[in-house]
């Protein structure tokens, strides 16, 4: 409670203000200078809002006037300002660097995109397309030859002749063919060189350059499964798309040709050799047949041997009976009887030609000096060998004939030749240069170009 003054007393000074109210206008006023320092004036005119708010209430915030002027204690503590608020960003600028990237992609993407449908509605050459298409067909035909001997077909696959085809039209040699029937290089260079210096060819050029200029107007699809080729042949005129057509498929009909010729006469050269051998074998086993039956007087020991164990068998029967017919008269008379005399002689005749026989078929020991001189054991295994050669040669000697008479037979048909499905088409309008799609290719690769680009350049300077 406040004390009034009396008259008379000395004058009292004023009471000081309380800290709380100026403390809080001090604490405020440097941070509006460093927002308006910062340039943002939102944040200046809320420190001179924050400046004129009126002070805390006793007991919650700055002391209260009474209590100081009472001595009631001393003020509470004042609690600590809020955060300052951050300015906001600053609004958006165009520096050089977005300046860069639009002309970049002025220079990458548009440029090139006008310039390529300049070029190619103003200075292209139209060209025309001619479509053909063919494929190689194999006669597979047997022979009579073949259905009696089972000897295997000699015709080649159509799918490895179809490859062939394939890398022989791409080839450098159906360059030169095509060339020296259709000049190519006088024919493409009709789109002139100096207007069109990028679809047109320009001569002379080697042969390496028309054959990389070949790959671009001639364009070959094949399909491995069905044994089919396709042709897309591009020229400035649609006479000349379909001559360069129509050569491709005549030369390539030669071609195949000549494959089917080679193979016909290496089956016929095989076949031909494998007969000479056959005959010279068979030759051989018959000169040698021929030479054992004139040393031998024998023409064939198998009917000989036959009689010889007939004669044998017939000397054991009358032996036997010789010897039946001694004891008999042993039993009847005396050994002095003339009769057992002339049967004894008898017997011993009859062995010693048992013996005989049985030396010349080599049942026993050869006599040397023997009125034959011949075994008929060692006879009948030299004939056996030469009798087995010669079947073997005359079996040799039959199926080579009969694969030498198929070959022949296959020669004389033709069995692979080229059977187009499409001829050779003439064109009424051009296809090319297609304007819009090239275009639009033009403006995707230039547009991926650019972006990859920029793209490296922002990263590059996101690092530093």
């Amino acid at each position: 409670m406040s004390t009034v003054s009396k008259p008379g007393d000395p004058a009292e000074p004023p009471a000081e203000r309380p800290a709380g109210k100026p403390g809080k206008v001090a604490h405020l006023a440097p941070e509006g200078a460093r927002a308006r320092q910062a340039g943002g004036q939102p944040a200046a005119d809320a420190a001179e809002k924050a400046a004129q708010q009126p002070a805390p209430k006793p007991g919650r915030g700055a002391p209260d006037d009474s209590a100081e002027e009472t001595g009631a204690g001393p003020a509470p503590a004042a609690k600590p300002a809020a955060p300052p608020i951050p300015p906001p960003a600053p609004a958006a600028r165009l520096h050089r660097r977005h300046l860069a990237v639009a002309l970049s992609f002025v220079a990458r993407v548009l440029l090139p995109v006008a310039v390529s449908v300049w070029y190619l509605t103003n200075r292209a050459v139209p060209q025309y397309v001619s479509e053909t298409g063919f494929s190689v067909r194999t006669e597979e035909l047997a022979s009579a030859f073949e259905l009696l001997g089972g000897v295997a077909e000699l015709s080649g696959s159509s799918s490895s002749d179809t490859d062939i085809l394939y890398r022989f039209i791409q080839s450098s040699q159906m360059v030169r063919l095509v060339d020296g029937r259709l000049d190519l290089r006088a024919l493409w260079a009709k789109a002139d060189p100096a207007r069109d210096p990028v679809f047109a060819f320009h001569p002379p050029g080697t042969i390496e350059d028309l054959t990389a200029y070949w790959g671009r107007m001639v364009t070959v699809y094949s399909d491995s499964g069905t044994g089919l080729i396709d042709l897309e042949v591009s020229a400035f005129t649609p006479e000349d798309a379909r001559a360069v057509a129509q050569a491709i498929y005549d030369e390539a009909s030669l071609m195949i040709n000549r494959l089917s010729d080679i193979a016909r006469e290496d089956s016929t050269r095989y076949a031909a050799e494998e007969l000479d051998k056959a005959v010279e074998r068979l030759k051989n086993a018959r000169e040698a047949m021929t030479r054992f039956r004139n040393e031998t007087q024998i023409v064939d020991p198998t009917a000989s041997i036959q009689s010889q164990m007939g004669i044998l068998s017939s000397l054991q029967a009358e032996l036997a009976q010789t010897l039946i017919a001694l004891d008999t008269l042993r039993d009847s008379t005396t050994d002095t009887d003339p009769r057992v005399t002339q049967a004894e002689r008898r017997v011993e005749v009859i062995e010693n030609r048992i013996a005989e026989e049985r030396r010349k078929l080599g049942i026993g020991e050869a006599r040397s000096g023997s009125a034959s001189g011949t075994v008929f054991a060692d006879v009948i295994g030299e004939y056996e060998r030469l009798a087995v050669d010669l079947e073997f040669a005359q079996q040799s000697y039959t199926a080579a004939l009969a694969a030498y008479d198929a070959a022949l037979g296959e020669a004389q048909r033709q069995s692979r030749y080229l059977a187009a499905h499409i001829t050779p088409s003439l064109p009424e309008a051009p296809q090319h240069p297609a304007v819009w799609a090239s275009a639009g290719l033009v403006a995707l690769f230039s547009f991926l170009a650019w972006a990859i680009l920029v793209l490296a350049g922002y990263a590059i300077r996101d690092r530093r």
